[in-house]
């Protein structure tokens, strides 16, 4: 398949390729990239890390209206490809990084961020096959569907600038309130904001 034939979603006026091995853009991920701009406004000095970035998609729109370097990192070879492609589409490679691995091992020690954006994948294993569209390693959470967001929060706390903050997506508000629990016994980080939506939930991580 050309680059000319590549399925194309439009997400917050960018043009997002994508293809049948990483997971499409969702609309209402949009109101992940909106509440991660508000919050840069305000941020301390210093880049935008994206966790699990798949395409690239919320982070870009995060950041496009800024001037804001941003590291995206992603497990995926597909997703990372799509990820830089989509990064020239907007204009914005010179201040994008795409890094293909594991989170925990691509982020060098000291890295701090003053935005931290985590998309992981959050259907628990045995809902997976309810989305038969979508690749396995874009959508399985583990048997609580928080295996992975448990692993961003742990990246989250060692990479988290002084006064910067996380914005962390989830499927539900009993999600977000397990995320809360695990939280309050073995990190730092705190949720300070939950915001719900028709598809899923999004909360704010402070320390």
């Amino acid at each position: 398949m050309t680059l000319a034939e590549l399925p194309f979603t439009d997400f917050a006026g960018l043009t997002v390729l994508h293809d049948a091995q990483v997971l499409a853009p969702r609309a209402w991920t949009v109101a992940q990239s909106t509440w991660s701009a508000e919050i840069l406004r305000n941020a301390p000095q210093g880049p935008v890390l994206e966790l699990c970035a798949g395409v690239g998609h919320i982070g870009l729109a995060a950041v496009a209206n800024g001037r804001r370097d941003l590291v995206m990192v992603d497990l995926n070879p597909v997703a990372c490809d799509f990820a830089r492609r989509n990064a020239g589409a907007a204009l914005m490679s010179h201040r994008v990084e795409v890094r293909e691995g594991r989170m925990d091992e691509v982020i060098h020690p000291g890295e701090k961020y003053a935005l931290i954006i985590a998309d992981p994948p959050w259907v628990p294993t045995e809902g997976i096959r309810d989305f038969p569209e979508d690749p396995i390693v874009a959508i399985d959470g583990g048997a609580d569907g928080l295996a992975v967001a448990r692993t961003c929060c742990r990246v989250i706390e060692s990479h988290l600038a002084e006064g910067g903050s996380a914005v962390l997506q989830l499927g539900s508000q009993a999600q977000a309130d397990a995320i809360a629990e695990h939280l309050e016994s073995a990190s730092t980080l705190r949720v300070r904001e939950t915001r719900s939506y028709e598809r899923g939930v999004l909360v704010l991580l402070t320390r």
